[in-house]
């Protein structure tokens, strides 16, 4: 139970203090009140009890008016560091005494004999701001491991990915747009997080917002903020996306979810940083680096009117796609290695292993999900495995059709040169991407340059 400490030589004075704390309960809790007669009684008690507040008096035995003790007393709450609010009482106060009591880090001061209504409104004001200091300090601890935990991310061994970080890296440190494109599950949101903390503005807030889960009506609200009495619900300010992420990222995930009749607001605000705020007139400029990041087909959506295509090209001065798992093999072992790892440290379990089996599984399975499926799949082997052994019975794999598929595939497969094969491979690889031709290198571990280059040798025709 949270504790208020008073220290004052008179036993009166103490009563009448526990009895108004005690009755007041303050802020709606209840709070045990200790006491001590002076200074030095008082130290052992900070040190053994979880003591929020401190009503201090400044006088005791030396003399009645210079407040010296107290002052004495507050030095070596500094010096001992004990963080807690005290209120500096006393019969005998003066604009000296009291700017010495601040200068200690007395939070308050009040003259005997006090007033019940402004001692109580004192204790209140002390005892919700430690509340909000402790919500501050639990909010930057949490800030800082998730920042730890993006710093400790798996280090990509595939050369798709190793060159996607590439282009990451070489454009992260400037505030130019980028989206990013492919699968569910493939890791867009984290390498948002990976180039905010690879930029200019990795000091600020990354700010990320899910655009599927707001509403058409709240649109505005949740992005750009409203006035009080803006609309019928808006009982109180709200700040929006943008105005948080202010000289920091904004990551909007699911971008091509923006219904079409917010769609303009959101490019006036990429064209000019202009916007307002619901319910004001005033308009607003916004400073924010924009990571946007999808599995839509954007030719399509433009093509059917769903999506403005100047919004596409202004979301897109940099796109990059993120390939699926399955184009992914030399990650896919050391991936679910390093999922093993993270949730046995997260329930305090001994390190496990996969078996040669499960491995063998892994492998040839097709991820539908990705990388979000292997996650969830390593996560519940984890806890359903009885030893520090994972089998493939623990991964819950089923073989799939494209599964068996591709193994008849792989074992039925034809001889033939590796020019032909090299053909067969490009023609595929367009194939499955509509024939773009940068998405078509990226499945092929090839940079477009050599993609194109390919293509312009064995004559292959592109739309």
């Amino acid at each position: 139970m949270p504790q208020i400490l008073i220290i004052d030589d008179r036993r009166d004075i103490r009563l009448s203090l526990r009895m108004l704390l005690e009755d007041a309960h303050l802020n709606g809790d209840s709070y045990q009140v200790l006491e001590a007669d002076n200074p030095q009684s008082a130290q052992p008690l900070l040190q053994k009890n979880n003591i929020l507040l401190i009503i201090l008096d400044m006088n005791f035995t030396l003399d009645t008016t210079s407040g010296e003790e107290g002052l004495a007393f507050l030095r070596w709450l500094q010096q001992a560091k004990f963080n807690v609010a005290t209120i500096a009482l006393t019969a005998w106060s003066n604009t000296d005494l009291v700017v010495k009591a601040m200068q200690l880090g007395a939070s308050d001061f009040i003259e005997k004999p006090w007033k019940n209504k402004q001692l109580l409104h004192a204790v209140e004001q002390q005892l919700a701001l430690n509340q909000l200091q402790q919500q501050n300090a639990k909010l930057k601890q949490q800030l800082s491991q998730q920042n730890n935990q993006h710093n400790r991310e798996y280090q990509w061994q595939s050369p798709c990915m190793l060159q996607l970080l590439k282009q990451i890296k070489a454009v992260a440190h400037t505030d130019v747009n980028i989206l990013l494109t492919g699968d569910n599950g493939t890791g867009k949101s984290e390498l948002a997080h990976f180039i905010h903390q690879h930029s200019a503005r990795k000091n600020n807030d990354l700010i990320s917002v899910n655009m599927g889960a707001i509403s058409e009506n709240l649109f505005e609200s949740e992005m750009f903020g409203h006035k009080k009495g803006a609309f019928t619900d808006a009982k109180a300010n709200r700040i929006g996306r943008f105005e948080l992420a202010e000289n920091g990222t904004l990551f909007l995930d699911e971008i091509a979810n923006i219904p079409l009749s917010q769609q303009a607001k959101i490019l006036r605000v990429l064209e000019n940083g202009e916007y307002e705020v619901l319910g004001s007139s005033r308009t607003q400029q916004s400073n924010v680096r924009l990571i946007s990041a999808t599995n839509a087909d954007f030719v399509k959506l433009i093509s059917k009117e769903l999506f403005r295509e100047d919004l596409y090209y202004r979301l897109n001065t940099i796109e990059l796609l993120v390939p699926p798992l399955r184009t992914r093999q030399l990650d896919i072992i050391p991936l679910a290695e390093f999922f093993m790892e993270k949730f046995c440290h997260k329930y305090q379990l001994n390190k496990k292993a996969f078996s040669d089996n499960a491995k063998q599984a892994l492998q040839s399975y097709h991820w539908p999900g990705n990388i979000r499926e292997l996650s969830h799949l390593a996560e519940r082997a984890i806890l359903l495995s009885e030893n520090h052994l994972i089998e493939l019975h623990n991964l819950n794999i089923a073989p799939t059709s494209t599964t068996q598929t591709n193994f008849s595939a792989a074992q039925l497969l034809p001889f033939m040169t590796l020019e032909q094969a090299e053909i067969n491979l490009i023609k595929q690889a367009l194939s499955k991407t509509a024939q773009h031709i940068p998405q078509a290198a990226q499945l092929l571990g090839l940079s477009k340059a050599s993609m194109y280059r390919r293509i312009e040798k064995y004559g292959l025709a592109t739309n």
